[in-house]
């Protein structure tokens, strides 16, 4: 074939990544994808004179890109909504492909953007979005597209993982803490790392996990996408006292991103959750990004790999170019908008930690209060005196934590159990409750 001839809008560190990977394994990639891909145009608000753009032409209007002759694929790299959703329309519309690496973009406008590219019988693709250089879109588009996918659980942001593997004492990356570390000082020293923004709320409060989680569910359930639907949690409540109690149950916490498919709609959540010790994805430490996938016919699967940088994420983006020379980008089947369920509806079992005053009679106070609900302990754990007992104003009896795990109920049935127990005359402040996931069909 002849050459697949690429523009690029940005010229960021992703942007550079993905010239130097052209260059450096061109023949590869030449063998790969039966014929040259090569850099033709980059287009970026700012030049960058120190940057070896290998020949390629250089302009300052991105839109420069729509329509020209020597364009086959755009590649937006720009980030954010605008002038992103402007180009990747204005390309779609004049007949152009489009590669973009733009969570946000593709989970609040994929809808309309797949809509364009069918309309002008080309290709969007967007594996870069999603895990940084693990395939997953791919492995679950078409690695797994002989099975009915059931679930899927991932650690799909870096950030939000550094920190609570921090707060865990986990050794990450050049981070070589063994003590615990709070979560304002696990986030400081990811700030300091270049790991988090110095607005890091899309990352903490799980914004940007959203985002991903909802493109893998539309891929893997065939639903159109729907990030209004994705119920989001972040992990600044988290406390390393969570997570000291979680070790001793055998249990992570991780910040997790779940789908799964039920007879009563689907369930996608992201919110922090205590996953058993010996499932693979709580040994994923650091900035590193997992995905499981539960499927009918492979059972689990797990993808793990660098989720952001410049080398993983043009490794992704290179890779969907491949995909369009060799013209197997799978444009979506038609997806109706499907039914999602609200939290309230979800089953999971939970973790609690309940602050009471030191008094006799209150465990079993506890336990009786949550069977009158229908709410059965899996397991518990009571100490007589933690690091964080204090006294009341009124100087009673010291606060000691109660640590329960419950068996599976409905999410609106423990927040209703909450309600009573924070009531509750012998409990001393606020219940903290995280959910549990064994990650199992």
């Amino acid at each position: 074939m002849s050459a697949l001839k690429v523009g690029i809008a940005g010229l960021g560190t992703v942007a550079q990544g993905v010239v130097q990977t052209l260059q450096r394994n061109a023949n590869l990639i030449t063998g790969r994808a039966a014929g040259d891909i090569r850099v033709t145009a980059v287009a970026s608000r700012s030049a960058k004179p120190d940057v070896d753009l290998h020949g390629a032409r250089f302009s300052t209007d991105i839109m420069s890109l729509v329509g020209a002759a020597d364009v086959d694929v755009v590649v937006e790299l720009l980030g954010g909504e605008q002038p992103a959703l402007d180009l990747c329309r204005a390309a779609l519309a004049a007949g152009q492909h489009v590669v973009t690496a733009n969570k946000a973009l593709i989970a609040h406008h994929g809808v309309e953007l797949h809509e364009l590219a069918t309309q002008n019988k080309v290709s969007i693709a967007y594996e870069a979005a999603v895990a940084g250089a693990i395939p997953v879109l791919g492995a679950i588009g078409r690695g797994l597209a002989g099975n009915q996918i059931e679930w899927l659980a991932g650690i799909i942001n870096g950030t939000s993982n550094f920190i609570l593997s921090a707060m865990a004492g986990e050794p990450s990356g050049s981070a070589k803490q063994k003590n615990s570390l709070s979560f304002a000082e696990a986030l400081d020293q990811a700030q300091e790392l270049g790991y988090a923004e110095a607005d890091p709320t899309f990352d903490v409060e799980g914004i940007d996990a959203a985002h991903k989680l909802a493109i893998l569910t539309s891929l893997a359930f065939g639903a159109a996408l729907n990030f209004p639907a994705v119920f989001t949690e972040g992990i600044s409540e988290v406390t390393v006292e969570d997570i000291e109690y979680a070790a001793q149950l055998g249990y992570v916490i991780k910040h997790l991103g779940i789908a799964r498919q039920t007879a009563n709609g689907i369930e996608a959540r992201v919110h922090p959750a205590l996953v058993p010790a010996k499932n693979l994805l709580a040994q994923v430490d650091g900035v590193m990004n997992a995905v499981m996938v539960g499927a009918d016919g492979a059972g689990p699967t797990l993808y793990y790999g660098a989720g952001a940088g410049m080398q993983p994420t043009a490794s992704a983006v290179v890779a969907d170019l491949v995909d369009i020379a060799l013209q197997q980008v799978r444009q979506p089947v038609a997806a109706a908008p499907m039914a999602y369920l609200g939290i309230e509806d979800i089953v999971t079992s939970y973790y609690l930690r309940v602050p009471v005053h030191d008094r006799s009679g209150v465990f079993a106070r506890l336990t009786t209060a949550l069977s009158e609900l229908g709410i059965s302990i899996e397991a518990a754990v009571q100490r007589e005196h933690t690091r964080s007992a204090a006294k009341t104003p009124a100087g009673e009896a010291e606060t000691v934590p109660i640590v329960l795990l419950t068996q599976d109920v409905t999410e609106r049935t423990m927040q209703a159990a909450l309600t009573q127990l924070q009531a509750l005359p012998e409990v001393a402040g606020r219940i903290r409750c995280i959910r549990v996931e064994a990650l199992e069909a």
